[in-house]
């Protein structure tokens, strides 16, 4: 029996909607920001020190913003709206907006009696923990009447210190009251939509740890099989990133030091993300009859542990089994399968051990061609107890949309999937769906304990194209290693304004905003006297190269490249003169144009013109020289079509035949 996925809805770091999501994975959105002193102070547990105690080596998170919870809407009252955590209002607010998305708004009808709801959720969320501390007062109390010990105070003054210390240190908790300890539980998220919606047909929390939103939809299936629910509202919700948790994460390795890249030689460990995901779920044949939209088809789902392996540990044994479960039930074989939405945490022993499960599993199935692989982690960090819930929406997404996105945060892919006959892919650019294959995707998680769990999706029936469409096309082909920051001012007080506003704004960047910032810059670009650019990659390396900037017009300075620094500073004087130059042999160039030919068409056009062998030796002569002239030709094309015409070429050695 198929599942039908009628409903979708979700809130993830720059992801408000679905829509939203699949338009970031085309893109290659990134929503890591430094973590923000309103949720944790970094100089109070950051450390760069790994295994420095007490401490997290990581910086950076994927978290959402500008979200607020209307408790009028939903007829809260203040009091039990301050009682509990976040988590139970982000899951109702989601899981409204998925039962809209399935026509069943306001749950309108819905068979009440026999709707169930599913949540996966692990601590609840940092909230109640932060607001447990008021309970903690009188051990803080001990400590410090112990130490006020060893001081003479009068006993008036001592009572005096202490009342006024018990005042601020609980000013910042609500008090406890009849509902905090239900506001507190994680049971009672799934409770309260059931309340909300007057649901009979059972609320609870499933905890699989990293896999618990998945547990949740899968146990969702089998409850709509057995027919002890008619409709199921399934997800999860995580709204967890305090030092609990980024400093346990930290003990174990398990996050990324520098960059968090996924199926990458070099994956060493993950950023946290938070969110909640919500899919409503019917079996297909009953929202058929009902003339519901299916999205995607669950076909078959599999659950197994990982035994007497490691309880943190994954092992290829106990994925192979949720695997092999899963597509026993869906009929059809993982050879069969086009995507493969993974785990896909980046930390170097989960990768390893899951491309080794799913390969396996497809070269025992004896699949004809290497299927396509990603991970939504790489996009909006790991978000733990709601990351299955993310990468089903994908997964449906890319069956609906029959598009093969690119795969982001891996630019050296891992060994195994760059070997002789390799099982898997990692996709550079978004691919139209193979017009013979059929519309199948697989999807995995895992969590702490050994839990593994996969879901076989399959497309709803629906026409076939062959193509991407304009808009999708221009989102895969926006994502870039760097951007370029403009600006221009009347002159250096009105530029040193400017860079400063920019100076304050540009540490809480995510990274994914950079390209709107610079693209707003570039908008609003007037002709002015003093202009100014800047090359950065990441926020924190646009502040410093802003702070280089504030020197320089500090100091008096009008005019000064510094190109290792990427920063430009310069008065219009008349219209410049421009040369090129041209390398030679022994500069690098990518054979395959790397992101200029994924954003640009007419380079496109050139690299499809002068194909180079992928994979060459790139030292080689015979090699060599035809990259770096193509990609000489690239660069050429590029300026011209931006306007940048020069009075003069010149070329070192094999460049000399390009500037000619």
């Amino acid at each position: 029996m198929s599942i039908a996925i009628v409903g979708m809805a979700c809130r993830y770091p720059d992801a408000r909607t679905p829509a939203e999501l699949w338009e970031n994975v085309l893109a290659q959105r990134r929503a890591f920001r430094r973590m923000p002193r309103e949720r944790m102070r970094l100089e109070d547990y950051w450390s760069p020190v790994r295994g420095a105690r007490d401490r997290t080596y990581a910086a950076e998170a994927a978290l959402i913003t500008d979200w607020e919870f209307d408790r009028v809407a939903y007829r809260v009252a203040g009091s039990t709206f301050r009682s509990a955590d976040l988590a139970h209002w982000l899951a109702l607010d989601i899981a409204a907006l998925a039962l809209e998305d399935a026509g069943f708004g306001g749950g309108n009808g819905l068979p009440r009696e026999t709707t169930g709801v599913l949540l996966g959720n692990t601590l609840t969320g940092e909230f109640s923990r932060a607001n447990a501390m008021r309970l903690r007062w009188p051990y803080v109390r001990r400590v410090l009447e112990a130490e006020l010990d060893e001081l003479t105070l009068e006993p008036a003054r001592r009572r005096a210190l202490i009342e006024r210390l018990e005042e601020r240190y609980k000013a910042p908790f609500p008090e406890v009251g009849e509902e905090t300890l239900a506001g507190g539980l994680s049971n009672t998220i799934a409770g309260r939509i059931c309340n909300h919606f007057d649901l009979g047909g059972g609320g609870f929390t499933v905890d699989g740890a990293c896999a618990s939103s998945l547990l949740a939809i899968s146990q969702s299936c089998s409850a709509l099989v057995a027919r002890d629910l008619d409709v199921a509202i399934a997800g999860g919700v995580d709204l967890s990133l305090d030092p609990f948790e980024l400093v346990g994460f930290a003990m174990t390795s398990a996050l990324a030091p520098v960059e968090m890249r996924v199926y990458d030689r070099r994956s060493a460990g993950f950023w946290p993300g938070e969110g909640c995901g919500v899919l409503v779920l019917m079996r297909e044949e009953d929202a058929l009859a009902q003339g519901r939209r299916v999205i995607a088809a669950i076909r078959g789902w599999g659950i197994s542990s990982d035994g007497s392996g490691g309880l943190t540990r994954p092992e290829v044994g106990g994925q192979l089994l949720a695997i092999r479960r899963a597509y026993r039930r869906a009929g059809f074989g993982i050879e069969t399968v086009g995507y493969f939405e993974g785990h896909g945490t980046g930390t170097s022993v989960g990768d390893a051990t899951e491309l080794a499960a799913l390969s396996r599993a497809r070269r025992e199935a004896s699949a004809s061609s290497p299927a396509a692989l990603g991970s939504i982690k790489a996009n909006l960090g790991h978000t733990k107890a709601a990351a299955g819930a993310a990468g089903i929406i994908k997964a449906a997404l890319v069956l609906h949309h029959q598009v093969l996105p690119p795969t982001t945060g891996c630019d050296e892919p891992h060994v195994e999937l760059t070997g002789e006959s390799p099982a898997l892919r990692v996709l550079r650019e978004a691919e139209a769906w193979p017009e013979a294959a059929p519309r199948r995707a697989g999807v995995s998680s895992m969590g702490f304990g050994g839990i593994n769990t996969h879901l076989a999706l399959e497309a709803a029936d629906g026409e076939r194209r062959q193509t991407l469409t304009p808009h999708e096309r221009s989102l895969a082909a926006s994502a870039q290693d760097a951007e370029l920051f403009l600006l221009g001012a009347a002159d250096a007080a009105a530029l040193g304004r400017d860079v400063d506003r920019l100076a304050a704004l540009a540490p809480s960047l995510a990274r994914a905003e950079l390209g709107d910032l610079a693209a707003w810059l570039g908008r609003s670009l007037a002709p002015s006297a003093l202009r100014a650019g800047i090359v950065a990659a990441t926020p924190a390396e646009l502040a410093r190269r802003l702070e280089t900037l504030r020197a320089w017009l500090r100091e008096g300075v009008r005019e000064r490249l510094a190109e290792a620094d990427g920063v430009f500073l310069g008065a219009r004087a008349g219209a410049p003169r421009i040369g090129f130059l041209f390398p030679g042999q022994g500069s690098p160039a990518r054979p395959d144009g790397g992101r200029l030919r994924l954003r640009f068409p007419s380079v496109r056009a050139l690299y499809a013109k002068f194909p180079l062998p992928a994979g060459a030796n790139a030292v080689a002569t015979e090699i060599a020289q035809p990259a770096i002239v193509t990609a000489s030709l690239a660069a050429l094309r590029l300026l011209d079509a931006l306007g940048i015409e020069a009075e003069v070429a010149v070329g070192h050695s094999l460049g000399e035949l390009t500037a000619l």
